[in-house]
């Protein structure tokens, strides 16, 4: 099976009208990206081509992503069950939130700019606010490069955290980032 890390984006937000706090349900997807281990390939899909995500998820065993469990999941898990499409329940997939896991060990959040920066050496660009901005401009093509961005920061991170079992993290207080150890996984 393979491992997908991905990141999604949508045209709206809660804080939209008619939306509200957690209605995943009314959350429409601008973008899915995706990095393919087993294709070595990233994947940059719109909305209207969720049944090739859906194809490219049910071949996946491991999702990897960053807060993927409090965003991006539920929202394609509403999409692939109204669609009736075949990329499976998502929650039934081993799944690694790199956000998650470090809220485990610390106890606090972090932003990926900040992580990134921290082991990569570079920071995102843009901020998830603007994703939403590009999408009503209809500039597809910059929301696409934007969300692919993420995937490639999110999936370098993933990378170290197979290889050293670690990472740095920025703290609040202080410029010095601790290094946060996890538990071994296997790849």
């Amino acid at each position: 099976m393979d491992t997908l890390v991905f990141d999604i984006e949508t045209q709206n937000f809660f804080t939209d009208p008619g939306v509200g706090r957690n209605n995943f349900g009314a959350l429409k997807i601008s973008v899915v990206c995706a990095y393919s281990y087993a294709e070595d390939r990233y994947y940059a899909f719109e909305e209207k081509d969720m049944p090739a995500v859906a194809e490219l998820f049910s071949r996946a065993g491991r999702l990897v992503g960053f807060s993927s469990n409090r965003y991006d999941i539920p929202v394609l898990n509403h999409y692939f069950n109204r669609l009736h499409l075949p990329g499976g329940n998502l929650w039934s997939k081993e799944r690694v939130d790199l956000l998650e896991e470090i809220e485990l060990a610390t106890g606090s959040r972090i932003s990926l700019s900040r992580l990134a920066e921290a082991n990569l050496g570079e920071k995102k660009e843009q901020h998830g606010f603007e994703a939403i901005a590009l999408y009503r401009e209809g500039k597809m093509e910059e929301l696409k490069q934007y969300c692919l961005n993420d995937v490639r920061l999110t999936k370098e991170l993933y990378d170290r955290y197979l290889a050293q079992h670690s990472l740095l993290v920025p703290q609040r207080d202080s410029d010095v980032p601790v290094k946060v150890e996890f538990a071994k996984r296997v790849p």
